[in-house]
């Protein structure tokens, strides 16, 4: 028995009792434990990889039959014109030896999905309705022009594809839009490790500047770009910690592109066409006494922004070797004070991240606004989570990605921008989502409608309407609509703790209507939109697109 395959199927046993009877529930998993422990499996790989909330894993897994061999997919909000996508496919096995490959034929299947699925003119014929709604969403997007960068990932509790597979992989011709990763327990493993402290040695490139300032320490020099990938060699993820642009949740895209031809073309200068590390730590020593190349020495060592920098350094040279060490790069080291330490990381990562559509939730988590609202919404029976978190979160406790777009859905009525901009929440739209009056309150009341509209979407009931896949936003807020005017309120905005209980139990008794009535008013938008016979002829790609944009919301709103 392989010991760390062991300790996986520790992990994923260990999974709390409802987790597991929400992906029973919305998977529709029989009692097979084979199957269940496969699913388990799946779901624990898909939070350590992609450090997604529970809903939202559960949401990317479309395992089932009929899947192409695709049993989960994960789609990121488009950048410059990129649309990241990550597949999974897993194989678990109860022999826990880990000595088996990762089947050939699974590989096969992989491939085969990559040709047909993400290609929108290809009728994507029998598949399950959780891939289908999902595809066909993507599908649109690739017809408004964005570019799939596809993560492929080949996920099992042993090795990795034989030879044959790999010359597969090889003859596809799909070039730098599709990376392949085998991911297995030892992967998983030292994931687990993350948690642990990295103390090193940061040998430094001639001159540096080290500086005393507001009870931190400064330190500005050049390293080698030898010793950053090293660095990733020898602590991996580990190093990454706290940066929210965690590589293993990144796709090759444009940036990893110029950095990748730099190395190639012009590695000497890479110094000045690189905007360099910034890291952070505890504290940080050096011999004083020298003039030039100090060996730092680092406690608590964090990577907050470059984190894509060092991990494309680290697979260049993987592949094609060492470079000279005139190639380097500017590194910036940071010394932080105890007390304030997890503040500072924050507004560091912030401040240096924050031109780039990366997720900003843990960063923003110690906004007054994001205190005010768990303070209130804990005073009102409720749980709220600031941060992202993989434990202690009931199903009915409420996240601050979840009460974005449920905002910015009911309250803000932009519920175009609530599903697929969600990379700018917290940063681009945080001020008009989490505005100045909004309440505790408010908070609730707009979750509780939003979270029925999406589990009515996710149920993919056969007497539904079409649209209902990919509408939970819009009718979210015809709903609140409903709920204001039944209230006699002027808007949702006069809901706060006096009136909550009122609202809440008037929203309990009559959202079933609500939503039948929201159903009916955007069918008849959608009438006038397109045509009567609308159902017949517009397809799944052309309905997703329209929730995507902003004409829909005029016709609601006449």
């Amino acid at each position: 028995m392989d010991f760390t395959a062991s300790i996986i199927e520790q992990q994923i046993l260990g999974l709390d009792d409802e987790t597991k009877q929400m992906l029973r529930d919305e998977l529709n998993l029989g009692t097979d434990e084979n199957k269940l422990k496969s699913i388990y499996f799946l779901y624990y790989s898909v939070r350590a990889l992609l450090d997604l909330d529970r809903e939202e894993i559960i949401e990317c897994i479309v395992d089932g039959g009929q899947d192409f061999g695709v049993d989960a997919i994960y789609v990121s909000s488009p950048e410059e014109s990129e649309l990241p996508i990550t597949i999974i496919q897993a194989k678990y096995t109860q022999n826990l030896a880990g000595n088996s490959n990762f089947p050939e034929n699974g590989i096969k299947d992989m491939l085969n999905a990559l040709r047909y699925l993400f290609d929108p003119y290809i009728e994507l014929g029998a598949v399950n309705n959780r891939l289908r709604t999902k595809i066909e969403q993507i599908r649109s997007m690739i017809r408004d022009g964005n570019i799939p960068k596809i993560r492929a990932i080949a996920l099992n509790n042993g090795l990795k594809w034989n030879d044959a597979a790999q010359e597969q992989i090889n003859l596809s011709s799909f070039n730098q839009q599709v990376t392949w990763e085998h991911v297995n327990h030892d992967t998983l493993f030292n994931l687990l490790k993350n948690t642990e402290k990295v103390d090193a040695d940061l040998p430094l490139i001639g001159k540096a500047i080290v500086e005393d300032m507001n009870f931190s320490r400064v330190c500005i020099g050049r390293m080698s770009v030898n010793k950053v990938a090293s660095l990733i060699e020898q602590y991996g993820d580990r190093l990454l910690e706290r940066n929210v642009r965690r590589y293993l949740g990144l796709q090759g895209n444009r940036v990893n592109n110029d950095i990748h031809t730099t190395l190639e073309k012009d590695p000497d200068n890479f110094y000045f066409l690189n905007n360099g590390l910034t890291l952070v730590c505890k504290n940080f020593n050096y011999n004083a006494l020298q003039q030039d190349n100090f060996t730092i020495k680092v406690k608590d060592l964090q990577i907050v922004n470059g984190g894509q920098t060092s991990m494309t350094l680290h697979r260049y040279l993987q592949t094609h070797g060492v470079l000279s060490d005139n190639a380097s790069v500017l590194v910036r080291i940071y010394a932080l004070p105890d007390e304030q330490y997890e503040n500072y990381v924050n507004k560091i990562t912030h401040a240096t991240n924050n031109q780039n559509p990366v997720d900003l939730k843990d960063l923003r988590a110690n906004d007054e606004k994001q205190l005010q609202l768990e303070e209130g919404i804990q005073g009102l029976g409720y749980a709220y989570h600031r941060k992202r978190s993989t434990t202690n979160v009931r199903a009915g406790d409420i996240t601050s990605g979840t009460a974005a777009e449920a905002i910015l859905s009911v309250i803000v009525q932009l519920p175009h921008q609530a599903k697929f901009r969600t990379s700018e929440h917290f940063g681009k739209f945080y001020e008009k989502i989490f505005f100045k009056e909004l309440n505790a309150a408010q908070t609730i009341i707009a979750v509780q409608i939003y979270r029925f509209t999406e589990a009515r979407r996710k149920k993919l009931l056969d007497a539904d309407k079409l649209f209902v896949r990919y509408a939970s936003c819009f009718l979210s807020m015809q709903m609140a609509k409903k709920l204001v005017t039944q209230k006699e309120l002027a808007s949702f905005k006069d809901i706060d703790h006096r009136n909550f209980q009122q609202v809440k139990d008037m929203l309990d008794a009559n959202i079933d209507a609500y939503f039948d009535q929201a159903v009916q008013d955007i069918d008849t938008a959608l009438k006038d939109l397109y045509n009567p016979s609308y159902e017949s002829q517009v397809s799944l790609q052309q309905l997703s697109a329209t929730f995507r944009r902003a004409d829909l919301i005029e016709l609601l709103n006449r």
